[in-house]
């Protein structure tokens, strides 16, 4: 009976993949987990926070510039002929790279200016770090889909896995070194995300498309010849992916921007512990959309399954133990962030049912709804996470998010009912 469950699970395309992103993202929560600890363990927390806190602006800026690639990989490399594959990815590549570091550059000079926690950046040093790590994110993210694109899981699987085991090892040997500084954190995070990047841009084109190859030099004709993709990608993937996460891109930047580095640290291992479920439908209904594209016929139910059986278990985990994991990193961790981090478990679930339904509107060309559902959802958590921070510490910006999560889904069903009705009335 096992085996036969195993081969029926290999044969499905959704569960496969579904469970390749599950080992993702077991991978990169608990390497990342063990990483964490280790920084927080063996650096002070202020320099945990500025780590934190660049980190936090690098994955912000990425979101708001990779240009919105990554789900053009999926729709238009499913298909395609070599050089056709090979200059949509390193067309997606460069621009997003590029677009990426300048405005990481823009917003070393500019943050500051705004935002007086943000004076780390004001350092020849700390700009430099976060052009490299916001371009490595943008870089990982968008190879990432590359992998989705094709359903090849595995591929994501190994390189996340080389990525975060590359983090931890050089973590341990800078703090081996004698160096327990946030630039120790910063860099030991970037380095292997653009080693693993760069490796993956020689290795992975010829295993998902034989006969293609990407080029450093990608011809200015070839790029010219992807704007119109891009600027499509732009103005309804991009848009789409901007209000779905960038609002987790940015909550840590708010509380840095109100409360400081040191509230940061206490909200970012909480945050970063609650982020394996917030991984879990995101990726899912990538999957499920990567499907769509390659005219495989997928129910949103069976989705909804993959999602629950993902996150049931870990779920459960961190609301009774929640609070002893968070110890773990050390007691004062666990009295800030604990109360924040079973608010966030809870949240998954309407976070769930939205990213689904987001899915499911974009493969039948519903840009502009799926717009809307995201906007409600990021406006709500932002303005509200703003609002609640001075009053309630690092457990407000939770409450903002279970209420934005919240809404959006209710008006999920709210849309849903609705076109049910039109449907009916349609037959009748």
């Amino acid at each position: 009976m096992l085996i036969a469950a195993t081969r029926r699970v290999l044969n499905d395309s959704l569960a496969r993949n579904s469970l390749l992103i599950m080992a993702t993202t077991v991978v990169n929560g608990g390497l990342g987990y063990v990483y964490w600890m280790l920084a927080a363990r063996a650096v002070a927390p202020p320099q945990v926070g500025t780590a934190t806190a660049l980190i936090s602006a690098a994955t912000a800026i990425s979101m708001i510039a990779n240009l919105g690639a990554g789900h053009m990989f999926i729709q238009r490399l499913p298909g395609s002929a070599p050089d056709a594959w090979s200059r949509i990815v390193g067309g997606g590549l460069l621009a997003g790279g590029a677009v990426t570091a300048a405005t990481a550059a823009a917003g070393a000079v500019l943050v500051p200016m705004v935002a007086a926690n943000f004076d780390f950046l004001r350092g020849p040093a700390a700009a430099v770090a976060l052009v490299c790590a916001a371009t490595a994110i943008t870089a990982s993210t968008l190879l990432d889909n590359v992998y989705v694109a094709h359903r090849a899981g595995h591929g994501m699987f190994v390189r996340n896995l080389l990525l975060a085991a590359g983090k931890i090892g050089a973590l341990a040997a800078i703090l081996g070194a004698g160096a327990h500084s946030a630039g120790a954190v910063v860099v030991s995070w970037t380095l292997p995300t653009l080693l693993v990047s760069a490796a993956t841009v020689v290795i992975g084109p010829a295993r998902l498309r034989p006969g293609a190859r990407l080029r450093l030099g990608l011809r200015l004709r070839s790029l010219a010849a992807e704007l119109p993709h891009l600027r499509a990608a732009l103005t309804g993937h991009h848009l789409i992916n901007l209000t779905q996460a960038g609002p987790a891109a940015l909550l840590p930047v708010l509380v840095t921007a109100r409360l400081g580095a040191g509230a940061t640290a206490h909200f970012y291992l909480a945050w970063m512990t609650a982020s394996m479920l917030f991984m879990v439908s995101p990726a899912v209904a990538s999957a499920l959309y990567a499907e769509r594209t390659n005219a495989a016929r997928v129910g949103l139910r069976r989705a909804a399954v993959v999602v629950l059986a993902m996150v049931g278990i870990p779920a459960a985990l961190l609301l009774t133990a929640g609070d002893r994991i968070l110890a773990l990193f050390s007691t004062a961790y666990a009295v800030e962030g604990g109360t924040l981090l079973k608010i966030l478990v809870l949240a998954a679930i309407p976070d769930a049912i939205t990213n689904l339904a987001v899915a499911h509107w974009r493969s039948h060309g519903e840009f502009r709804l799926c717009r809307r559902l995201n906007g409600v959802r990021a406006l709500t958590c932002l303005s509200l996470t703003w609002l609640l921070l001075p009053g309630a510490g690092v457990t407000g910006a939770g409450v903002a998010w279970l209420a934005g999560q919240t809404a959006s889904a209710l008006l999920v069903g709210a849309v849903a009912l609705a076109l049910s009705a039109r449907q009916k009335a349609t037959v009748l």
